[in-house]
């Protein structure tokens, strides 16, 4: 593909207007770890949910949707609809406390809930798992995208790319701290919307497609239905069933974490009130799910016309690595039809979308490192000045060392399925950790040790040659990590009762599992409402689910369907709108 001037002039000025908040907040962001880590816990909600939104949309993103569409049809994207179980949990049950705990980032939770020197250990560890470890397949992955789309766009080799790529994020993310990435993500998601819009509309626009209707009549019934062939017991068990009663709750995924974590809780404790995270982290579920999917399976679908097979892709694409050749590489494929201009704010997009998930990346895991670890058991006691520069040398080290592990990736789904794997069996202990007092940090090693090596034993055995069922590892993960941490949580002491009543003083959880320690202190129950958060959640996850499918509906020309979409949308909505004011009131301490 060929960019002119005009394309060229679109990318550059995406460039200086994302980069023009990292200037102006680099002072702000430099005075000290709390600025440059939680934006001085003054964000508000609709920057913070934006900026989530933002942060979830990388160039891997529409490269993953893709890849599930054209294997078994849009019904695979319950593999990751699934998460929105998760993500409204995180919205009613766990942001207010989150917020309350007050601390800088969520590896604090380990000393502030257990205590000892395993306590301590569990948070030096998951700071080095996570912030490098996790942290760098994450980013790798964002990056074989980038490597994937730059190499059909603009024929530049893989390594051109990443260093490219590395001298972008590090210059952005090391400058501006959380500050800039919030409001840059705040830009780049309208820039990298309006080209996953263009791209849908010219995908279109094909003679292979011929518009809505063509796509929909030339396509097979199953390759579009909502839900997958029930007659295929396998199948629907892989990607339907499995998601929405064991996956969404048992694993933990980076953005869609049981209980929340990682980037979503750094914003959770960004915000300036518990209001604004419970109702930016609402906007981001209902943006990420409702909004986002339908412009990438419309190109997903489309694809499947244009370039039917992968050989298809491959002769069209001559000069692309054979290595990168994949169903994901349909995206960046059907760029292909992007006129000049279009093809510019396209670039421009992705761009937008992958420094916006790199630099958080890149913050976040900075945060662990630098916070969590290097603070906490390496140089405590240092001025702020001397942590932030930290920070800024950290940042660049893990860029290089993300880029390292790109090169050994192959496609965003086995990215994907690796990720899923590895934090499988952890979810049920990460949301019963804020409501039930006996789980100890005992309970916490043992899960990451079984995940960890279940999952990892499965990965090797597929990568010699063994058949597995698709649904096996992960059954077989969740229930070895969840036998293995609760009878450890029984066999070892409870968390002794000072370090309970401090967590319980801080965070103030509902519910039964804190009612011994609730009496010890001569405390009345905490003024959360468990019923309350159940009905929001609930509301909330259909009203998403109304919107996804009732968009989708209309697409498909079904107008009854979508009309009683509607009416369920409507409903669940106003139930929603009338509860949000009791639940805001009810956060305040």
């Amino acid at each position: 593909m060929q960019l002119v001037a005009l394309d060229w002039v679109i990318v550059v000025l995406s460039i200086v207007v994302s980069f023009a908040p990292a200037i102006l907040l680099a002072r702000r962001a430099g005075a000290n770890t709390t600025e440059f880590f939680t934006s001085g816990r003054a964000a508000p909600w609709w920057l913070i949910g934006v900026s989530m939104v933002a942060t979830t949309f990388s160039t891997d993103t529409p490269n993953l949707v893709t890849n599930l569409v054209r294997e078994k049809g849009v019904a695979n994207n319950w593999q990751w609809w699934a998460f929105l179980l998760t993500g409204m949990m995180t919205v009613f049950f766990y942001a207010r406390l989150w917020r309350r705990s007050g601390m800088l980032t969520d590896l604090e939770f380990y000393e502030l809930r257990y205590a000892g020197k395993m306590a301590t250990f569990v948070r030096g560890f998951r700071a080095v798992y996570l912030g490098l470890f996790f942290n760098c397949v994450i980013m790798a992955t964002v990056n074989l995208a980038a490597v994937k789309i730059a190499n059909v766009v603009l024929g530049w080799p893989m390594g051109q790319t990443l260093l490219v790529c590395a001298v972008l994020n590090v210059a952005f993310a090391a400058t501006s701290g959380l500050w800039g990435v919030l409001v840059t993500d705040f830009i780049q998601f309208a820039v990298a919307m309006t080209g996953a819009v263009a791209a849908a509309y010219f995908a279109l626009q094909q003679p292979e497609v011929g518009g809505l209707a063509g796509l929909f009549e030339k396509l097979d019934p199953q390759v579009l239905a909502f839900l997958p062939d029930f007659g295929d017991w396998g199948l629907t068990l892989s990607i339907l069933i499995i998601p929405l009663t064991v996956q969404w709750w048992s694993v933990w995924y980076p953005g869609s974490e049981p209980g929340g974590g990682s980037y979503i809780a750094q914003r959770i404790l960004a915000a300036r009130s518990e209001r604004d995270a419970l109702t930016g982290t609402l906007l981001f579920n209902v943006a990420h799910y409702a909004l986002r999917s339908w412009p990438w399976i419309i190109v997903a679908l489309a694809s499947l016309l244009v370039f039917p097979t992968l050989d298809d892709i491959a002769r069209t694409f001559p000069y692309v690595d054979p290595k990168l050749i994949g169903h994901d590489m349909g995206y960046p494929a059907m760029l292909k039809f992007l006129p000049a201009g279009f093809l510019g704010l396209m670039v421009a997009g992705m761009l937008s979308a992958y420094v916006s998930t790199l630099s958080t990346q890149l913050n976040w895991g900075t945060s662990y490192l630098v916070h969590d670890f290097y603070r906490r058991f390496l140089r405590p006691g240092r001025d702020e000045r001397h942590y932030v520069m930290a920070a800024r040398v950290t940042t660049a080290l893990l860029m290089a060392v993300a880029a390292g592990v790109t090169l050994v990736l192959e496609t965003a789904r086995a990215s994907f399925d690796l990720l899923l794997s590895i934090g499988a069996g952890t979810g049920l202990l990460y949301l019963l950790r804020w409501f039930w007092w006996r789980i100890n940090a005992w309970s916490e090693i043992a899960a990451m040790a079984s995940s960890f090596l279940v999952s990892v034993a499965f990965f090797l055995a597929g990568r010699s040659g063994v058949s597995i069922p698709p649904h096996l590892p992960l059954l077989a993960t969740v229930a070895a990590t969840t036998a293995t941490w609760l009878l450890v949580t029984f066999l070892t002491a409870p968390v002794d009762d000072r370090t309970l009543e401090r967590f319980y003083r801080a965070t103030r959880p509902a519910g039964p599992g804190w009612a011994a320690v609730r009496a010890r202190l001569g405390l009345p129950p905490a003024a959360d409402s468990l019923p309350q958060a159940m009905l929001g959640w609930v509301s909330g996850c259909t009203l998403v689910y109304a919107a996804l499918f009732g968009v989708g509906s209309l697409l498909y020309g079904h107008w009854t369907q979508g009309l009683l979409w509607a009416a369920v949308l409507a409903v669940s909505g106003t139930i929603l709108w009338r509860l949000l004011p009791s639940l805001w009131a009810s956060h305040e301490p």
